[in-house]
């Protein structure tokens, strides 16, 4: 909740921009395909953002007036294309009351407010609490509403009283997206049944013919620099491994509180000419495309935009089996990349020193991942995310 910033949800100076921003919608709107929302919490740039800030743009290209509801805003942000509107929702530090009961109430009737003037649809929603506060606000409004859950759903909704009220609320929205079976699993059979499985489009900055020349020496990973990445264990299998493939460096792309950790064990391994730690960078795709091997290895993962879009590039990859059932969505092991288990050191050091010591292997396996441009191309994904909120607006 850092660097929050409130605003009333229909007055002031972020409601004036708003407004600007919604007289432009109605420019480039003559279709009058309907309206939508997207409610996140922010736009601050991470997975779960960018795809909803890639739909917020295809449907806006498709006619749609199109809405991004937040609970705050943050610097680094995500920025939506022109013509895409914006609310922030959280109540200002005047309406903030000492009471948890009171502030979530009147959090629920601003919501509920927001709604009622920009009269939305279909409003889609992703994240735990966030889900139950569409539905709920929805209710009795003309505005269909659409819950995603997007991460792992055990993290979600981690105690029994929310998962509970999961399963009361998301038979009352008209739509409910999950990623995976494994999430269908964890639900109600009544919210599985009805829920769809709807995968995430690839990003198109990584749509480009698959790198052909001989590969650089390196080992790469790309996420936020935290615990649940465990970045700690591919850097210390990458040092049981140094030894036999010397010429061979990891770089591991993004940010986070780990970073002092991280850059104290890469010292305390001797590492630092070997492991580096650049940042966030906004060249990605250029960045990694040629490298040998890309590694993922979390504990927790929803389905990972990050190895979606190394698959895509073609790289040979190896992967963790997240609880979600994410990676198994994507890698079939052994034919476009390498499955092992979450925490598994030994299972990772055995999977890089196999895929770098035989290069017809890891040349087969990122000829295989690179097949999931054409599965996760924007045209298709987005066209089925289409399909799907059209016949919940019908409901």
């Amino acid at each position: 909740m850092d660097n929050k910033l409130n605003s009333d949800s229909i007055s002031g100076p972020k409601n004036r921009e708003f407004e600007s921003n919604k007289s432009k919608i109605k420019k480039n709107n003559t279709s009058n395909a309907g309206k939508l929302a997207f409610y996140i919490g922010s736009l601050h740039k991470g997975g779960a953002e960018r795809v909803f800030v890639n739909l917020a743009e295809y449907f806006l290209h498709q006619g749609y007036q199109v809405v991004m509801v937040t609970q705050y805003q943050k610097e680094d942000e995500y920025v939506p294309a022109d013509g895409i509107g914006r609310v922030i929702s959280d109540i200002t530090p005047q309406e903030t009351t000492e009471s948890r009961i009171l502030n979530f109430y009147r959090r629920l009737r601003k919501l509920h407010r927001i709604w009622k003037q920009e009269q939305p649809d279909l409003v889609l929603s992703c994240v735990g609490k966030n889900n139950f506060m569409t539905v709920v606000t929805t209710m009795f409004t003309r505005t269909k509403a659409v819950v995603s859950v997007v991460g792992e759903a055990k993290e979600e909704y981690p105690t029994r009283l929310m998962r509970t009220l999961a399963n009361l609320l998301f038979p009352h929205a008209a739509g409910v997206i999950l990623q995976t079976e494994r999430s269908r699993a964890f639900f109600s059979k009544r919210v599985g049944k009805t829920a769809v499985i709807l995968p995430n489009s690839l990003n198109p900055l990584f749509i480009r013919p698959r790198f052909q020349g001989d590969r650089e020496k390196r080992i790469v990973s790309v996420g936020r620099l935290d615990e649940n990445k465990n970045h700690e264990m591919m850097i210390r299998a990458f040092a049981n491994l140094i030894a036999k493939y010397p010429e061979y460096t990891l770089t591991i792309y993004g940010e986070g509180e780990l970073r002092e950790y991280l850059q104290e064990l890469i010292l305390v391994l001797k590492l630092e000419e070997k492991v580096f730690l650049p940042g966030i960078i906004p060249d990605v795709a250029e960045k990694i495309e040629k490298a040998a091997l890309f590694l993922l290895t979390s504990y927790s993962e929803g389905v990972s935009n990050a190895l979606i879009e190394a698959m895509a590039l073609g790289l040979p990859v190896i992967a963790t089996d997240v609880p979600s059932g994410g990676t198994v969505e994507l890698v079939r092991h052994g034919e476009n990349g390498w499955i092992i288990p979450v925490g598994d050191a030994a299972a990772l050091e055995e999977a890089m020193d196999r895929i770098l010591s035989d290069s017809e292997l890891a040349d087969r396996l990122g000829k295989e991942a690179y097949k999931i441009q054409e599965r996760l191309a924007p045209e298709r994904v987005n066209a089925q995310w289409k399909a799907y909120f059209e016949a919940c607006m019908k409901k």
